[in-house]
């Protein structure tokens, strides 16, 4: 097979019509009758199932993937990329602020750079003010804490390749940040400016993104690790130091010591750093135990096709 389209389902049901009449004359436009349409339904809840099913039994391209319940953007993508079978693999958002369309001038560039990968990036970040200034510091922070210098502003539309896909879907982790494994996967990879529309609000609230900074962060790096180390290091020397000077003053100028106020303070900053550095330590060990007990990040209850094509879980 030439050619796979992955996308997911998650309140798509005003846009499921218009995505798949667009995405099938692109495809046929790119590799004939040679495609597949590969829709993952993340547990929607609105009536996007029902629309899909209906796809899947007037059109052989179509393939749905029904999940079980909702597990989130980023797992059901990986779903998607696991099942899809094409040489080449489009991964785009189905509610049409990413185009179709955008196909085609992706597979040009991905001919005459001779790459893996080619990505969209935004012209100028879509969302109001608020929107701009979280993602930016979101890719701030993640780039001091862990050392990843990640493309900004980018999107989920991507071409890939066949062995591209292949390798990034090796990884198993539990907690999956696409921006993240798209990155250290690897590869010649290659950003294409693009200009997303903006149809909806979007669902990354600033809950959301400063949770998905703190599971990016620790499934990347051990930089926090590291920090708790060299502060407590800091501490104990500016202790070690601070009671040579005690020391000094009692011996030499018999100094009353006195301060109850700085023993306070000094009681309250270290309580509260060593709770904070216990969490931080704790947000590791769930992610161990999380990994250990190996469950799958998806679990598919049903795959539609046409009758011939049909697939079982």
């Amino acid at each position: 097979m030439n050619l796979s389209i992955v996308a997911t389902l998650y309140q798509s049901a005003n846009y499921i019509a218009e995505f798949y009449r667009r995405s099938s004359a692109v495809a046929r436009q790119y590799a004939g009758d040679d495609y597949e349409i590969v829709l993952v339904n993340d547990g929607s809840p609105d009536n996007s199932l029902d629309i899909a099913k209906q796809l899947t039994e007037n059109d052989r391209h179509v393939v749905l993937i029904d999940l079980s319940r909702n597990f989130g953007h980023h797992k059901a993508m990986m779903t998607g990329l696991s099942h899809a079978k094409g040489k080449h693999i489009f991964l785009i958002d189905s509610d049409l602020e990413e185009a179709p369309e955008w196909l085609i001038s992706f597979s040009e560039r991905m001919k005459s750079d001779n790459c893996d990968v080619v990505y969209g990036v935004q012209k100028r970040r879509k969302g109001g003010l608020f929107e701009r200034w979280s993602g930016e510091w979101f890719y701030s922070l993640f780039k001091v804490l862990t050392g990843l210098a990640l493309p900004r502003s980018i999107v989920t539309a991507r071409l890939m390749s066949r062995r591209y896909v292949d390798a990034l879907v090796q990884h198993q982790e539990r907690e999956v940040f696409m921006a993240g494994l798209w990155h250290i996967t690897g590869f010649i990879q290659r950003p294409m400016i693009i200009d997303k529309k903006s149809n909806s609000k979007t669902t990354y609230t600033f809950r959301r993104k400063m949770s998905l900074l703190v599971n990016s962060v620790t499934s990347f790096s051990n930089a926090p690790l590291v920090g708790i180390f060299y502060v407590g290091v800091s501490i104990s020397s500016l202790a070690g130091l601070y009671t040579v000077y005690l020391i000094i003053q009692r011996i030499f100028f018999i100094k009353p010591l006195s301060g109850w106020t700085s023993v306070i303070v000094s009681i309250w900053l270290l309580g509260g750093m060593t709770i904070s550095f216990i969490g931080v330590v704790g947000i590791y060990l769930s992610k161990i135990f999380s990994e250990t007990k190996r469950r799958p990040y998806t679990i598919i209850k049903q795959i539609y096709a046409r009758e011939k094509d049909k697939l079982t879980p």
